[in-house]
């Protein structure tokens, strides 16, 4: 049963639902032991948090950064903050110095909350950049504080701040003026196309968000949800949030690079994710199966094609599995779809929200044929996450980003345009009344700027309007649908198509560079730097095979016909990706202009 409470008292309100139930369970910075909360202790903790930060001088409605990896402290400052009816503006942790000094001084930011020395070194240095930052409160107590810096303390000691709950009445009396028009967040896009913007969310939205949301989607207080996504993704933070309405113990991740290890060792029975991952997973048991005998590929292909019968044909068209094909599943889903499964840790996987980029049908298939139930969803930050997702007990199409939640209006204009409205939508950007109006058609919808469809009551999207391309013959190509075709091959690990205003479609790719000095080793590929390989005419003739294979189905103006590979990725310290990992396009032609130029040589 969901509890949905304003935010500033959700957390008080669970602990005497559930009491000494588990809560939480996390890491310490740098341990590998697995710790837990109950609901008590995460109920106790936002109290200490929300009396401390009163004693440090916060103010009502007042904007409080969390520049952090995921951790419990985090979420105790989320909670914390909105117990006094505070703001928090988070930050991606790998956000750059100017990227944090930029919303610091948007937002008027006094206290920083960090999370390691990567973030405190960074917050460090722009301090003086930074007239409004008064503190910074450290949640790592094992970084090393600047002896020039007698305004920075740790965590530990911020809390002390708030021990015995010294302002509870204070607190009591602020619950009651606590509305729905209240700031909860300001979140700042991450910025693909410019500046980065804040985008103000309210208590009313997610009180909105999280009862239309709570209708559709399975979760429930066993389940154990692991947060993987960054708190500070809107997708991770309602989908946290949620968890919290219904009493589900939070995994909270402190590191994305270690994500399976945790699935294998806390075996989650949810987790919200981008398609990436699910790429990655399907690369992974590919790779494997390519390595196995050629009975073993027989098998498991088979099988493959069962799991798809069951969970495409029949169960997610709403029809009933016949009784043999039930049966056949059975022992296919025990025997081999239940190792593959419990390999990743997930030993009872309930549901998967995926969203934050294109899913290729093929993954999406994959991942629902060997039983994991992936809730294809759409949102975006200025609608609270979700706008449309799988529902429970509802057919869904392969393809489709599922029905739209509850209380959300959405229509498409002339020109394929999805907008929205409803209780769900933000009101605009924090300080950016200039670009807030034309964000809004005439009538009040905004403009999401994602082209689309709706067939049969589900919504699907073709492409981002502002990334189509016009080719120099006037064909008009949407690249991240091509990205999303070819990046299935395990042989790429990102790609950037080019094409606006060129007479073919080209592209550049990193490719996976273990599995390419693999096949370089295993075809006695000689090579003596990863540029040298990546030039290889044998390497790239392998690759243009299999980029042919997979865009065979495209039209011919779509279909890469040359590429490039690169010997390093693209990274967030170069400025060619978002902190959300999304192309930043027109940083990768600037970087990349001589490569590109090249392709198109006669």
């Amino acid at each position: 049963m969901q509890t949905n409470s304003h935010l500033s008292v959700l957390v008080h309100d669970q602990a005497k639902n559930y009491g000494d139930r588990e809560a939480m369970i996390y890491q310490d910075f740098g341990c590998e032991q697995w710790k837990s909360y109950s609901w008590n202790d995460f109920s106790r903790n936002v109290g200490i948090v929300s009396n401390a930060m009163l004693n440090l001088g916060v103010k009502t409605q007042e904007n409080i950064g969390v520049f952090s990896q995921n951790c419990p402290q985090y979420l105790f400052c989320d909670y914390g903050a909105w117990g006094i009816r505070a703001v928090t503006v988070p930050f991606y942790a790998t956000s750059s110095e100017q990227q944090i000094q930029f919303i610091i001084n948007d937002a008027k930011i006094r206290f920083l909350f960090v999370g390691q020395k990567e973030q405190y070194e960074k917050a460090h240095r722009v301090l003086a950049l930074c007239p409004t930052l008064e503190r910074i409160i450290v949640f790592d107590k094992r970084v090393t504080l600047n002896p020039l810096d007698p305004n920075a303390i740790y965590f530990d000691d911020f809390l002390k701040l708030g021990e015995g709950m010294p302002r509870q009445t204070e607190i009591d009396q602020l619950w009651k003026e606590a509305t729905f028009d209240d700031l909860a967040n300001i979140l700042y896009t991450s910025g693909t196309t410019g500046e980065s913007k804040g985008v103000m969310l309210t208590q009313g939205q997610y009180h909105a968000a999280l009862e239309a949301n709570g209708k559709c989607v399975n979760i429930h207080d066993d389940d154990r949800v692991l947060n993987f996504l960054p708190f500070a993704h809107i997708f991770e933070k309602a989908w946290a949030v949620l968890a919290v309405t219904v009493g589900a113990t939070l995994i909270v991740n402190n590191n994305p690079k270690r994500v399976q290890q945790s699935m294998r060792e806390t075996n989650p029975t949810c987790m919200s994710s981008v398609p990436r991952f699910w790429e990655k997973v399907y690369a992974g048991v590919n790779e494997k199966i390519e390595k196995a005998g050629s009975l073993q590929q027989r098998i498991f292909n088979n099988a493959l094609a069962v799991g798809r019968k069951y969970n495409i044909e029949y169960l997610s068209r709403g029809k009933r599995p016949p009784l043999s094909l039930r049966l056949k599943y059975d022992v296919i889903n025990k025997v081999l779809f239940g190792k593959i499964r419990k390999e990743l840790g997930l030993v009872k996987p309930n549901i998967f929200p995926t969203a934050g980029a294109a899913i290729s049908p093929y993954i999406e298939e994959f991942v629902h044929s060997i039983g994991i139930n992936m809730i294809a969803g759409y949102g975006l930050t200025e609608s609270l996450a979700t706008v449309s997702c799988n529902h429970l007990g509802k057919p869904y199409s392969v393809g489709s980003v599922g029905y739209v939640i509850e209380g959300l209006e959405v229509k498409i204009s002339e020109e394929g345009e999805v907008l929205l409205k409803g209780p769900t939508i933000f009101k605009g950007y924090y300080n950016r009344e200039d670009i807030t109006a034309p964000s809004f058609t005439d009538d009040g919808f905004f403009k999401t700027g994602d082209a689309g469809y709706i067939k049969n009551g589900e919504l699907f999207l073709t492409e981002r309007i502002k990334d189509l391309f016009k080719t120099s013959n006037g064909k008009y190509i949407a690249p991240q649908m091509i990205e999303t075709r070819l990046m299935v091959d395990k042989f790429i690990d990102q790609i950037a198509v080019i094409a606006d205003e060129r007479k073919f479609v080209s592209a550049l790719i990193v490719p996976e560079y273990r599995l390419l000095e693999e096949y370089a080793r295993n075809n006695g590929i000689s090579y003596q730097s990863m540029e040298e390989l990546c030039r290889n005419p044998e390497v790239n003739a392998m690759l243009k095979e299999r980029i042919d294979t997979l865009q065979q189905q495209l039209a011919y103006y779509e279909q890469v016909k040359r590429f490039t590979l690169l010997p390093e990725p693209f990274s967030m310290d170069k400025g060619e990706l978002t902190n959300t990992l999304k192309l930043k396009r027109r940083v990768v032609n600037e970087h990349f202009k001589a490569q590109i130029d090249k392709m198109y040589e006669e």
